[in-house]
């Protein structure tokens, strides 16, 4: 998941590639969750992630067919009901027109936003723009590696355990015994950097309306069936076009766009842990939040090192089964909870991404058992993104989830007791609003990544005064 997805993804969790057309650097200012199975396009039709090598052409083409795509149909991110609700006529209220106009500007890439390489002067200086390598190897020596015999090393990042002999790489594609010394390839090397809405991540009760400075590598320990960034996640370094960013650069960039966080999203951010953690420590000092899309698929030891960097974190909690886990993502659900209960414990804020998926984890009982384990676990006040999913990769076979299942979903985690659950990818819906659980009144109106309005005051509703949780400055 990021959106994945998100998204992930957040993107949630999802399908969140940069634009060909300007160097794979268009600022997204509508869009769904990134993230870990939990990403969407940021146009209206699916396209790549990431700049493949060897098919350089297949972007412009799918760019140029979205440019041509009417709002409101073949809804873009966050989205896919148009202008109404399944069977509803089209609204015709200015909420409706605001929207049309916010699709609009997404599909033809208006709105004024600044791309993630242009240069600005800061500190009396223009800075160097990165130039786009294909198949850019960022190879750097990894502590995260133990020594076998034969010369084999096993990995100790994440649980998979790969043991890998000499020229041999784990599922991850990115970490490698290098004649018995073990290397990421995936440091400074990243297929994707942008510009985005802190929403886009999804993050709700992180700093709203403000800009991240999006990155990701090729990549991920995972296999999920339904990724939406496959073409970037499931490929290795030398599958992608990349930057040549080392961890300060990219703390200029972010300082030089006005971002106020990075984003370590879209793939797969436990792939490319070496490049976080040495991106996260500069980030932190320059006054940058640090936060993170992820499956939350990692070892104790190395997520130790990370936690004290780390300002929130949205993780792609794609069921309670382990089955499915098993069966569709290519790993074990109990490093997933063990990291978010270590999270939870060192104070980072979390929020979770689930991608309802049809016929695979849409039934209630299977909402009412997460919900409740996020209750139980992580605390009622846990922000969680039930996203929308759509046919992709080896999934395709899929439709869309129904809005109605997704309206479902929300009303059982409700009643299982979480306060903020939201409703991810269905563009206008009064579910991705956030209200205040005492006095209902709104807190923060979205129009999918737009904030029309804010009622909070101090980190409380301004009506009642209840404290609402996040970073809110």
């Amino acid at each position: 998941e990021h959106n994945e997805h998100n998204e992930h993804n957040e993107h949630n969790e999802h399908n969140e590639h940069n634009e060909h057309n300007e160097h794979n650097e268009h600022e997204s200012k509508q869009g769904a969750p990134d993230g870990q199975g939990s990403n969407a396009p940021a146009r209206n039709v699916p396209q790549n992630h990431s700049h493949h090598a060897d098919r350089p052409d297949r972007d412009r083409e799918t760019e140029n067919a979205s440019d041509h795509a009417e709002p409101g149909t073949n809804a873009p991110d966050y989205g896919g009901s148009g202008l109404g609700g399944e069977g509803e006529a089209p609204d015709h209220s200015r909420r409706s027109f605001l929207k049309a106009a916010a699709i609009g500007a997404a599909a033809v890439g208006i709105g004024g936003g600044t791309l993630a390489f242009r240069h600005f002067r800061r500190a009396g200086a223009a800075r160097e723009r990165p130039t786009e390598q294909p198949g850019l190897l960022g190879q750097h020596p990894s502590p995260w590696f133990r020594e076998l015999a034969d010369g084999k090393l096993e990995c100790t990042l994440c649980p998979k355990a790969c043991v890998l002999g000499a020229g041999e790489r784990g599922a991850c594609r990115v970490r490698a015994n290098r004649d018995g010394s073990g290397y990421t390839l995936a440091y400074g090397n990243p297929a994707l950097v942008q510009m985005d809405p802190i929403e886009r991540k999804p993050f709700f009760h992180i700093l709203p309306g403000s800009r991240a400075l999006s990155i990701s590598t090729a990549g991920c320990p995972l296999a999920c069936v339904f990724c939406e960034v496959w073409d970037m996640a499931l490929v290795g370094p030398e599958d992608v076009h990349a930057y040549d960013l080392p961890p300060q650069r990219v703390v200029d960039h972010a300082l030089d766009n006005g971002a106020r966080s990075i984003s370590y999203a879209f793939g797969e951010p436990v792939a490319f842990f070496e490049y976080v953690h040495d991106t996260a420590a500069p980030a932190k000092e320059a006054g940058l939040l640090n936060v993170m899309h992820t499956s939350g698929y990692i070892n104790p030891e190395p997520l130790e090192k990370l936690v004290d960097k780390l300002d929130a974190v949205n993780i792609d909690l794609k069921s309670m089964s382990p089955e499915f886990y098993r069966d569709l993502v290519g790993g074990e659900i109990d490093p997933v909870l063990r990291t978010l209960r270590r999270l939870k414990q060192a104070g980072v804020h979390i929020e979770i991404t689930n991608l309802v998926i049809p016929t695979r984890n849409d039934d209630p009982s299977m909402v009412r058992e997460l919900a409740g384990w996020i209750v139980n676990e992580l605390g009622p006040e846990t922000p969680v993104h039930f996203a929308r999913f759509y046919p992709l990769y080896k999934l395709d076979d899929l439709p869309p989830t129904p809005v109605s299942t997704l309206e479902e979903a929300h009303r059982t985690a409700k009643e299982a007791g979480l306060r903020y659950a939201y409703i991810a990818r269905v563009d206008g819906h009064k579910a991705e609003s956030t209200y205040c659980p005492e006095c209902g009144e709104t807190v923060i109106e979205r129009l999918g990544f737009v904030i029309e309005e804010a009622r909070i005051e101090d980190g409380a509703c301004a009506a009642c005064g209840t404290n609402i949780p996040g970073k809110w400055s």
